[in-house]
């Protein structure tokens, strides 16, 4: 059975939020800004759906960490099927730029690379998850808080 838009809202909204951050954040093709605001339209709490977003797109993240830390090389290029190239320019990326890059782990393309590269070269697990999660967490405070703003001025 197909859901409507209105039922993931109304019954399943945070969970929703929460599967479909998690997997914008690994290596499928999604977003999910775009949920969190109707969430915010619909009148959910902005500190829960920030929390739930960044909680799932930060595990999402980590996934792709743990890809890079224990799959090494071979995973990455035989099921991954990512190159040696664009692994050698992530990896040089996060090279030059160190750890802070994480920061930027909520980025389309250069996102996910940057985790995975992350634990191909065993960043420290904590480093990640601070750097990773502040820079998510940061994205959809920035989101909801111009989505909100946004709202109250068309009122």
């Amino acid at each position: 059975m197909i859901l409507s838009m209105m039922e993931l809202v109304n019954e399943y909204g945070l969970l929703s939020l929460f599967l479909l951050s998690f997997c914008a954040s690994t290596l499928l093709p999604l977003g999910s800004e775009w949920f969190l605001v109707v969430l915010l339209l619909q009148g959910t709490s902005p500190v829960t759906a920030i929390v739930v977003a960044t909680i799932g797109n930060s595990l999402g993240s980590a996934t792709n960490y743990l890809i890079g830390f224990y799959g090494g090389d071979w995973f990455v290029a035989k099921v991954l099927r990512i190159d040696k190239k664009r692994q050698q320019r992530a990896e040089s990326w996060f090279r030059r730029y160190g750890s802070w890059s994480l920061l930027l782990a909520w980025l389309p393309v250069i996102g996910d690379p940057l985790c995975l590269a992350s634990g191909m070269l065993k960043t420290p697990v904590w480093r990640f998850v601070l750097l990773v999660t502040s820079g998510k967490g940061l994205r959809y405070s920035c989101l909801a808080l111009v989505t909100l703003q946004g709202a109250t001025m068309l009122r």
